[in-house]
C-alpha cells in the first residue's frame, strides 16, 4: 500500500479554529502571527525577532538538532549557518485551535522545508513537506509565546538543481529513518548532524501521540511526556 496519512478521524473534538466572536479571531489572529516568525525570521537570521516568539523555558524538536532548549536551538543554528547549512522554509498554510478559558492554544503550520546540499560538486535540495505544531499560551501580560514546537513529518523527495542530476542514496542508509524524512535525515547525517530518527511522521506512533498532546495541551494538562522532553 503507498504510503499515507490514516483515513480516520484523528482529533474528533472540536476547538475554536475558524469564525467566532472578535476575541477568539484576535486571539487566533496573534497566535498564527507568531508562527509565521518561524520562517521568516529564522530563514532571514533576525536571531531577536525570533527569539521573542518564544516563553524563557521553550523547547524545540528538528531532525537534525534534536530536542534543545530554544537558546541552545538559537545558537546550534548559528553555528550551523556559519558552517554552510542553507535550510529554508515555504509556509503553506496556518490556522488555530483555541482555548480561551486555559489561555492555550495550537498553531498548526503547513511548511516545506527546503535545504540546499552539495555533493562533491553537485548542487540540490531536500524538500521535506511537513506540518509544524506550535504549543502556545497566553502570559500576564496579554502576549501569546511558543512553549514547545515538534514536526510531523509527512514526505520528502531530492530535487536537481540543474533539472537533471541528483546523486543516489543508498537504501542502507535511508532505512534508518522514518520514511516521512529519510532523504532529508540521510543528507543532514552527512553534514555531521546527529539527526533524530524518532519523530512523528503520518504513519507511525507519533502522528497519534501528537494529536493526543495537542488537545492535552489545549486543555490545559502537560505535554511533557506526550513530546518526549527531557527532565
Amino acid at each position: 500500500m503507498v504510503y499515507n496519512v490514516t483515513e480516520k478521524e484523528v482529533q474528533p473534538k472540536v476547538w475554536s479554529n475558524v469564525n467566532g466572536n472578535q476575541s477568539e479571531l484576535l486571539d487566533r489572529f496573534a497566535v498564527a502571527e507568531i508562527c509565521k516568525g518561524w520562517p521568516l525570521y529564522r530563514d532571514a537570521s533576525e536571531w531577536v525577532h525570533y527569539r521573542d516568539l518564544f516563553t524563557d523555558d521553550a523547547y524545540i524538536f528538528t531532525t537534525w538538532s534534536g530536542g534543545v532548549t530554544i537558546d541552545e536551538f538559537i545558537e546550534v543554528s548559528k553555528k550551523g549557518r556559519a558552517n554552510g547549512d542553507f535550510i529554508m522554509h515555504r509556509e503553506c498554510g496556518t490556522l488555530v485551535d483555541l482555548n480561551q478559558k486555559t489561555g492555550r492554544a495550537i498553531g498548526k503550520m503547513k511548511t516545506t522545508i527546503t535545504q540546499r546540499f552539495n555533493w562533491d560538486g553537485l548542487e540540490f535540495d531536500i524538500d521535506c513537506d511537513n506540518r509544524f505544531i506550535f504549543f502556545c499560551k497566553k502570559n500576564a501580560q496579554g502576549e501569546w509565546k511558543h512553549v514547545y514546537y515538534k514536526v510531523i513529518y509527512e514526505k520528502d523527495r531530492v530535487v536537481p538543481v540543474d533539472g537533471k542530476n541528483v546523486p543516489k542514496f543508498e537504501e542502507k542508509e535511508l532505512s534508518k529513518y522514518p520514511y516521512g524524512y529519510r532523504h532529508l535525515g540521510v543528507a543532514q547525517e552527512r553534514l555531521g548532524h546527529k539527526c533524530l530518527t524518532n519523530l512523528p511522521t503520518m504513519n507511525n506512533k507519533g502522528y497519534t501521540k501528537m494529536y493526543e498532546a495537542m488537545d492535552t495541551w489545549l486543555e490545559g494538562g502537560s505535554v511533557d511526556k506526550l513530546l518526549e522532553v527531557p527532565k
